[in-house]
């Protein structure tokens, strides 16, 4: 029985399998492989196509969770709106999302300490078809053993709004930060890969000022950036590339790319 206190999969079925042994069986298989020998990341930036365009890319990132698997108890997700305006940052109201892999509770303790915040805000509305932070919960059901979620659909808002969130939240070990978004839109692939590889190497600079041209979810990925750069993590690229690569068109893409924060060795050695 479903409850109003749940969030049900919206895309299931469409943007990834609907049903649940092909879902962990297509997930794992994505998952598999070699991971770097590298310190565990303390956010991501991952792309949220469907699967077969963007789950190898979106995958990449993940296995670098591996050796944290049991640590992170508390996600941090954020993805922009593509169906419903928001001003702000708008939280659920309900209890759980789920997914065909089971329900992830929400972590409601964390959503009552920014309720003095006026950049949040509460909506089902935009949750409810927001197709962003759904991909991503596969995979961290998959890479990750008990967590509890913290989703946000990220509409209009400047990027210290998006920031002074994350450093509400920031945490330890124990907190994960993942930014949902794809890169250009409806390009052909040699403009893609022109836009993207700038775009890229101003998420490699630190740069919050990427567009929603560039990127669409360019106001959660801006407000990470300033958090990464004062809290000391440096991203590096993990994987890029546009659906024309996998299964899509050359003459019309969309761009992905996956990146990993990671303390950066110059300020830990302040």
């Amino acid at each position: 029985m479903v409850s109003a206190a749940i969030r049900p999969p919206a895309v299931a079925g469409a943007f990834y399998p609907g049903d649940a042994q092909s879902l962990a069986d297509g997930v794992c298989r994505l998952l598999a492989g070699a991971i770097p020998e590298a310190p565990a990341p303390k956010a991501l930036i991952v792309p949220h196509a469907g699967y077969v365009y963007s789950g190898g890319t979106a995958a990449a990132a993940y296995r670098l969770l591996r050796p944290i698997r049991s640590l992170v108890r508390r996600v941090i997700l954020l993805g922009p709106a593509h169906r419903v305006a928001v001003r702000g940052l708008a939280v659920p109201a309900a209890a759980y999302f789920s997914t065909p892999l089971g329900a992830v509770p929400i972590d409601r303790d964390a959503l009552a300490a920014l309720t003095d915040l006026p950049q949040v805000v509460v909506s089902d509305a935009a949750h409810a078809p927001e197709h962003s932070l759904e991909v991503q919960l596969p995979f961290l059901q998959t890479a990750l053993a008990d967590f509890r979620l913290v989703p946000f659909a990220v509409g209009h808002c400047s990027p210290a709004a998006v920031a002074q969130v994350l450093d509400r939240l920031w945490g330890g070990t124990e907190t994960l930060v993942v930014v949902s978004s794809d890169l250009s839109h409806y390009l052909s692939y040699r403009e893609a890969e022109a836009i993207d590889s700038t775009t890229c190497g101003r998420i490699l600079e630190l740069s919050p000022d990427i567009d929603t041209q560039e990127a669409c979810g360019a106001y959660p990925i801006n407000g990470l950036l300033i958090a990464a750069r004062r809290h000391g993590l440096r991203p590096s690229l993990v994987q890029r590339c546009n659906s024309g690569d996998t299964a899509g068109d050359r003459s019309r893409v969309v761009g992905y790319a996956a990146f990993a924060f990671l303390p950066d060795e110059e300020s830990m050695h302040d």
